[in-house]
């Protein structure tokens, strides 16, 4: 399970969220965490450099928001970010540095590094994306069982419980999902990594690996 603690998904030196990861070892014990989070870094943001809009809710004055975007807080949006045309945070959102949340894509409890995009019908929902992975059109994670029982993150015959009835997927740096993929509860992809388009992933992929469907899982060259 080695591809699952925070030291091997993610530079935390991209993201402003760095504090919120002290402590844990795996990337899923901070999701209940990123509420509180986020209205605590929020109040110590400078004035000069994010506005406050409305209730609980920081953005970067060089990030561009389009009318149509709603965003609900607590939520920040960082630096140099682009939301787009009709994109809905529902709250517990932070917003990395230059990052794309596109036309139609929805974010809910989430983090979002550095650089990632996720800009044509997303949904992500209780998943930690790292510095500039990329979610194609259509991409999703699901982030409750369809027997709501607490997600248990899989790799090969190894178990991990993580108490939590509501996770999405915990994608690391660089990675790339493929168009119109689906992650279900308790994916975790490893750095770098791509997984094909139309894919439904279930599992821990490896760093450095290419996803092409349960059971064929190939070493990038």
């Amino acid at each position: 399970m080695d591809t699952c603690r925070i030291k091997n998904l993610y530079n935390l030196d991209e993201t402003i969220a760095k504090d919120l990861f002290e402590g844990a070892e795996y990337p899923w014990e901070v999701l209940p965490k990123i509420s509180d989070f986020i209205m605590e870094l929020g109040n110590t943001l400078s004035e000069e450099e994010y506005e406050k809009r409305g209730e609980d809710i920081w953005v970067a004055k060089s990030a561009k928001v389009a009318e149509s975007a709603y965003i609900h807080g607590p939520a920040i949006i960082g630096k140099e970010a682009e939301v787009r045309h009709c994109a809905f945070i529902r709250g517990n959102a932070l917003v990395g540095e230059g990052a794309v949340v596109g036309n139609s894509t929805e974010l809910k409890n989430v983090v979002l590094f550095n650089k990632v995009q996720v800009p044509h019908y997303n949904y992500v929902g209780d998943s930690i994306l790292g510095y500039k992975a990329h979610m194609g059109a259509g991409s999703i994670t699901s982030n409750v069982k369809s027997d709501k029982k607490p997600v248990i993150v899989k790799a090969g015959t190894e178990r991990l419980e993580t108490g939590l009835k509501k996770f999405g997927a915990m994608i690391g740096d660089e990675v790339e999902v493929g168009c119109g993929s689906i992650l279900n509860p308790g994916t975790v992809v490893g750095p770098r990594s791509s997984i094909y388009p139309l894919s439904s992933v279930r599992e821990v992929v490896p760093a450095d690996s290419i996803y092409k469907k349960r059971g064929e899982v190939a070493e990038k060259m």
